[in-house]
């Protein structure tokens, strides 16, 4: 079976990837936010933009902020290759300080990472490389005085063995090198940029940048080619929309007084099997092949992690409102039992865009920072 959340995030190109996805609709409009922002600092650094978080954000700022957005992808990732995206390791020192003497960037959003947890369990210096020695080289070019930095982690810096609902005190205990290398990466931001904000996010949907490597994305590539997924009933997350998240970075990237560690999950805990449970039947596609199964039928490589589904209401003290939106919004669209997915009626692959790739709520539109 393949692990679609270890590329949910990952700032790597899935091998055999094709040519850029196209989008699944167009972009929504601003998520209600707070009454009132301070400017967003430009230009704007965006990395690891090959992940789904990373490509979604700069989708989003990009459109908005045109020019004074820029975003790196690793040199070996050749098929990203939109204006704006510029060839760059994170941990090439010398290759990122010209870039930031070129464009004197004001702010970064840092979403670099490598998340394929059989990749770094084989290989932990790369993990470290790309995980952790790419914020020591980030951390050298954002000494510079107002540098607003925004970072993101991951949830699966848990073991998932505590029944879930976490909160920014309880404490880390990773399963995975990927997951140590993650927390590495937090502690050494706390170190040494404690202004900066770090949220720990969870599965972010929205449309990935090869049509294959996101959350949505792997399980419908399966299902569209007839090809069987096997999921994990429980594993639980507790994902967001890339639309609700989009708008929330704004927000951070534009408030200095929110600094320190942030839980970013959204409000609904479904486990890997529900949520493909939920792209097979809004989908339309064959319920048969959907295979669920324990963790610890999945063999002891890479480790699977349990219950890391997280307590985000510090973040929403901090803002003064609530930025998330349960995935997905519909209610009707939620399993009741492992056999929910063979009911009818059945949706479509244009129902699925529409309610899984996009927050379907109209939200109220409010002017972003400028």
């Amino acid at each position: 079976m393949s692990d679609f959340a270890n590329d949910a995030s990952s700032s790597q190109r899935a091998e055999g990837a094709p040519a850029l996805a196209p989008s699944p609709g167009p972009s929504p409009p601003a998520i209600a936010t707070s009454t009132s922002h301070s400017a967003l600092p430009l230009p704007l650094l965006i990395t690891g933009v090959a992940g789904v978080a990373g490509y979604n954000a700069f989708r989003y700022f990009r459109e908005r902020y045109g020019s004074q957005v820029i975003g790196i992808r690793r040199r070996d990732n050749w098929p990203l290759s939109l204006d704006g995206i510029v060839p760059c390791d994170g941990d090439d020192a010398d290759e990122l300080a010209r870039l930031f003497d070129r464009h004197q960037f004001a702010a970064v959003l840092n979403a670099e990472g490598t998340c394929k947890l059989k990749s770094c369990e084989l290989d932990p210096a790369m993990a470290r490389r790309i995980n952790v020695t790419s914020i020591e080289t980030l951390l050298r070019q954002t000494e510079r005085d107002g540098v607003r930095l925004v970072h993101l982690s991951i949830d699966l810096v848990f073991s998932g063995t505590r029944g879930g609902g976490h909160t920014e005190a309880d404490e880390t205990d990773p399963v995975t090198i990927y997951g140590q290398t993650m927390v590495e990466a937090e502690q050494l931001l706390t170190s040494e940029r404690p202004d900066a904000a770090q949220l720990r996010i969870s599965l972010p949907m929205g449309v990935s940048f090869n049509g294959h490597a996101g959350a949505i994305d792997w399980i419908q590539h399966r299902f569209k080619k007839g090809k069987p997924a096997t999921l994990y009933y429980d594993e639980v997350r507790t994902p967001t929309y890339t639309d609700c998240l989009n708008p929330l970075l704004a927000t951070l990237l534009s408030r200095s007084d929110v600094r320190g560690l942030y839980h970013a999950g959204g409000p609904r805990r479904l486990s890997l099997y529900e949520i493909a449970q939920i792209v097979n039947r809004v989908g339309g596609y064959d319920p048969h092949l959907l295979i669920g199964c324990p963790r610890h039928e999945a063999g002891p490589l890479p480790p699977r992690a349990g219950d890391v589904s997280m307590n985000s209401s510090k973040l929403a003290r901090a803002l003064g409102y609530d930025p998330f939106d349960p995935w997905p919004l519909p209610e009707e669209w939620i399993p009741d039992s492992r056999e929910w997915h063979y009911q009818r009626p059945r949706g479509s692959p244009e129902l699925l865009a529409r309610v899984l790739y996009r927050n379907p709520r109209h939200f109220q539109s409010t002017p972003l920072p400028v």
